[in-house]
């Protein structure tokens, strides 16, 4: 399917932007690899070949007994018996290249938690002797598909908000104007605080909370879009020629007016992160047993001694945000009208 002419042109520009187009690809690697954390960072073995079968134990469960042990409990694969066991008399195991899950705790450290990187644990470990790079990962995962997700319900519910109110004007933009000057008066702060003490804090509370907030800064730029183009003489002759309302506003009107949704889902997408971190910060987001960069900043916090904590966490998140920011800049260079 060939696109448009302004399209191609966009994505050459786009692709021409070298500082933004090395930051996307850098930003899919990296997200990539965080969607197969449970192959890179796992205390259980990708595949185990015992007495001639194979088994793999990163997809199911296998009691003990199964490797030569004595009890019908979920193997512990890092117990130097069942090691023993997979590794011994043409038997073998593959472990992923980090043996540690983000929520498995080292037993067997020299030094108080939270313990300073060794061979075993490469960036240390947390508090309570959980491996830091296991919980980067997954801590790196969740915060991109928590973005990704909230963006993608907020974009959807300012979308429809600003089209609505831009192409019917009237009333119906007076009535959701004032709507939103008093939604958006309300203390959102002081919201997730109260329904964190009312509510166990969870992932799909912060995403129901905060996409209730996130769509109106979005909706503005729709609705201008759309007041804009109403006036324009394909639109009136789609009204004059019987058009349905909904035909008109989501296949000849929003197709034109997405040059700034698109350009600001990147700097959407890190304001997302950055609000997921803040509230896991201050406690109020996800909880405490869920890998999050915020709750190891939590921690870099109140062990200053423990840099590695702090260190790992703050140049994950910087690059993070730097990668978005970078692919922002080069969409909003891209779809300038005046470069066109």
């Amino acid at each position: 399917m060939k696109c448009s002419p302004v399209t191609c042109q966009r994505w050459r520009r786009f692709r021409y932007h070298r500082r933004g187009w090395l930051s996307l690809w850098l930003f899919v690697v990296l997200f990539g690899i965080s969607l197969l954390a449970e192959l890179i960072s796992n205390d259980r073995p990708v595949v185990v070949y015992y007495d001639q079968s194979y088994y793999f134990p990163i997809l199911f469960n296998y009691p003990e007994r199964q490797f030569g042990g004595d009890f019908d409990t979920e193997a512990d694969y890092k117990d130097p018996f069942i090691h023993e066991k997979l590794t011994s008399n043409g038997n073998w195991a593959i472990f992923p290249p980090n043996p540690h899950r983000y929520d498995s705790i080292n037993t067997q450290l020299t030094l108080p938690a939270p313990s300073p990187p060794t061979a075993e644990n490469r960036l240390g470990t947390d508090d309570r002797g959980r491996d830091v790079l296991a919980r980067l990962i997954y801590g790196f995962r969740l915060s991109v598909l928590f973005a990704l997700g909230l963006t993608a319900i907020a974009v959807a519910i300012g979308l429809v908000a600003g089209a609505v109110q831009g192409y019917f004007g009237g009333r119906t933009d007076l009535y959701l104007q004032r709507f939103m000057e008093i939604w958006g008066s309300l203390p959102e702060l002081y919201l997730l605080i109260i329904f964190s003490s009312l509510f166990e804090p969870n992932l799909w509370l912060l995403v129901i909370l905060l996409s209730l907030f996130g769509w109106m800064g979005l909706a503005d730029y729709v609705r201008a879009e759309f007041l804009r183009a109403r006036q324009l003489t394909y639109a009136k002759a789609a009204r004059a020629m019987g058009v349905s309302h909904p035909m008109i506003i989501f296949r000849h009107l929003l197709p034109n007016t997405l040059t700034p949704v698109i350009t600001f889902l990147p700097f959407r997408i890190s304001g997302a992160v950055l609000s997921l971190t803040s509230l896991d910060f201050l406690g109020l987001g996800v909880p405490p047993s869920t890998p999050s960069l915020g709750e190891l900043l939590r921690q870099g916090k109140a062990n200053i001694e423990a840099w590695w904590l702090s260190l790992t966490t703050f140049v994950v998140l910087s690059l993070l945000l730097l990668l978005l920011n970078f692919i922002g800049e080069a969409l909003r260079d891209a779809m300038d009208p005046q470069q066109e």
